[in-house]
């Protein structure tokens, strides 16, 4: 599902910032693939609009690219589809909950870290489990392409692993009794048990990543200025307004944190 912004023309990033690549400057626009079922990185609003912290980015990157009143053309990508969308040449980049994997950095160009996350695991309310490990045979959702996937298949390789297209499918399948948990990264499934009380979150984290942007690869202009432009964001405080604005609830303070790479666990 994509949702199309176009770009206004002209004008120029801040003067600390690199150039920008003469290839985006004749395209006019940004174009950032994102995820659209994931709150609060990504999600649509009520008018079926991209918004988010992802998406907030991407058209913060376009600001700094063509000036104030630019916003970035936002394609909803999956974590199935989103590398072939960038290598695919639909997308510039992509600020899509994307960890920073070997296996993807042999196909595409990771920019600098801008959060962390660890794994968890969601159960519904009235379930009887407590840990990952009593989950052991028993059927669990994933979101096609998620880290926690490989996790599982070493870790705890007797769980019947369902993979689904995305966050949404997850809930649908544990709510309809069809798996008995859904496991992925930790900030998302706090923000779902925040708003949905038949959810609970196993006390329980696990493999800690590190989530990056993606460039195609060889193309070292735009990968420094989109690190430029993503150290610059932090420097205003931007991550803090932006959860502000699309994960303002009582657990806020504890998704910010992983938006603080000095909080990142050594371990």
């Amino acid at each position: 599902m994509c949702f199309a912004m176009a770009g206004s023309s002209g004008a120029a990033h801040a003067q600390e910032l690199p150039r920008v690549p003469s290839a985006i400057q004749e395209q006019g626009k940004v174009r950032v693939g994102t995820k659209c079922d994931y709150p609060p990185e990504g999600y649509l609003d009520n008018a079926g609009t991209p918004v988010g912290v992802e998406v907030a980015m991407g058209h913060q990157i376009a600001k700094y690219s063509f000036g104030e009143n630019a916003v970035a053309e936002i394609v909803c990508v999956t974590s199935a589809n989103r590398v072939p969308a960038l290598l695919g040449n639909k997308v510039d980049l992509l600020i899509a909950t994307m960890a920073i994997d070997p296996e993807r950095a042999k196909v595409v160009d990771f920019t600098e870290p801008y959060a962390w996350a660890s794994q968890g695991v969601v159960v519904r309310a009235d379930s009887p489990y407590k840990t990952v490990s009593e989950l052991d045979g028993k059927p669990v959702a994933f979101v096609k392409g998620a880290v926690a996937i490989t996790y599982f298949k070493e870790s705890h390789p007797t769980v019947e692993q369902l993979q689904l297209d995305g966050v949404s499918d997850s809930i649908q399948a544990l709510m309809q009794n069809r798996v008995e948990a859904y496991a992925h990264d930790t900030p998302v499934l706090l923000s779902l048990v925040s708003k949905n009380a038949k959810l609970r979150l196993l006390n329980e984290n696990f493999k800690v990543t590190q989530r990056a942007a993606a460039v195609r690869p060889g193309e070292k202009e735009w990968l420094a200025f989109v690190n430029a432009s993503l150290a610059k964001m932090a420097k205003e405080g931007r991550f803090r307004e932006w959860f502000t604005a699309y994960a303002n609830d009582a657990d806020m303070e504890t998704k910010l944190n992983f938006w603080d790479m000095s909080k990142k666990p050594t371990k």
